[in-house]
């Protein structure tokens, strides 16, 4: 998790924000509490990345229309919704829309800080993600139409004598082709280059 780990509370009930408030700061998470979903949204672009935790029923906007509203406009932020009893059709809906969990009222202090912690590891996880699959489409947009269709020959297990043939050129263009697509790709090995063809979409392409 990371150091001071931001975390939103969204609930206009005084006594279960600064409870919550208290918990996750003495836990080492950086607690920005709200009285209601407006007040949040009003300040969501300047917030910057951290993890959301609103109760459902609330006036005006209530917890469902607040997390539409923050997987349409801050998809990234992982959402974790409060229910009162009675309320678990509400949070299952919540859970249909993109909420990662939902704490159904009253709950154990430890499975919210446990909840928590899975939540920014998942994030964390996720943001790797987006990032390699970015560096990976760059590293694609950075090859020739020649080299992308030696790359296609390379990942169909094709030799470079029938790539050659494929493509009328010389198996030694292929082998300068081959090298270049090897160093642009980043990839020690066909099985390596293979691996990130299949991870980018770009087989047969």
């Amino acid at each position: 998790m990371p150091i001071n780990a931001r975390v939103f509370i969204i609930d206009d009930d005084a006594a279960v924000r600064d409870s919550l408030a208290f918990l996750l700061s003495t836990s080492g998470f950086a607690v920005t509490p709200f009285e209601t979903a407006e007040h949040f949204l009003d300040a969501l672009p300047r917030l910057g990345f951290g993890c959301v935790i609103t109760d459902i029923r609330m006036p005006d906007i209530d917890g469902i229309e607040l997390l539409k509203r923050v997987k349409a406009t801050a998809g990234h932020l992982p959402v974790i919704v409060m229910t009162g009893h009675g309320d678990v059709p509400l949070a299952v809906e919540a859970m249909k829309l993109g909420a990662i969990d939902f704490m159904e009222k009253p709950f154990e202090d430890e499975r919210l800080i446990n909840v928590l912690h899975a939540a920014f590891e998942q994030s964390t996880k996720a943001t790797k993600v987006a990032a390699d699959a970015s560096e990976l489409a760059a590293r694609l947009a950075s090859l020739s139409p020649r080299e992308r269709q030696v790359l296609n020959g390379l990942v169909a297990g094709l030799s470079n004598k029938e790539i050659a043939r494929e493509y009328e050129i010389s198996p030694r263009t292929v082998e300068v082709y081959r090298a270049n697509v090897m160093t642009k790709m980043q990839a020690g090995s066909i099985s390596e280059l293979v691996r990130q063809a299949i991870r980018s979409g770009a087989l047969g392409d």
